[in-house]
């Protein structure tokens, strides 16, 4: 469901994927999620949401009733968990790095719509190598400072 499918049937991946990741964490976080819940997450109108919500329906990624709440299905579920999992791993990548959080904000938010998956393979190799190597870390922040 990913890449020009979901492109082409629900407009902007990138928007797409920020509802799908939203949606995930209240659900995790609160135990459901509403339309008003996210349109205060994403900072939009309640009704640019309930519009992607009834897309992401009629796609198959959640099902919605009007005035009641959403729930993931399950394709829509493992996108989101895909998403989430690209978002933590660049998150802590950036973090060995020695970044600060508002570089690495900015920085994951421009990316994780747009690498590739041979590139975050590799990310996710040099990550755990990262974190088995404190002096290799030390070496990088005092190359960054």
């Amino acid at each position: 469901m990913r890449g020009k499918n979901l492109r082409s049937s629900l407009g902007s991946s990138t928007a797409v994927e920020d509802y799908l990741e939203r949606i995930l964490e209240l659900i995790n976080s609160k135990g459901y999620a509403r339309v008003v819940d996210i349109a205060a997450a994403l900072k939009i109108s309640q009704a640019s949401v309930t519009n992607m919500v009834q897309r992401l329906d009629a796609e198959g990624l959640l099902k919605y009733e009007k005035y009641r709440g959403l729930v993931l299905t399950e394709a829509g579920e493992k996108l989101a968990r895909s998403i989430t999992h690209r978002h933590k791993l660049l998150t802590d990548f950036l973090k060995l790095l020695g970044l600060n959080d508002r570089v690495i904000y900015h920085d994951v938010e421009g990316m994780e719509h747009h690498i590739s998956l041979p590139t975050l393979r590799a990310i996710e190799a040099l990550t755990r190598q990262l974190r088995r190597r404190p002096g290799l870390r030390a070496q990088l922040h005092a190359a960054t400072a």
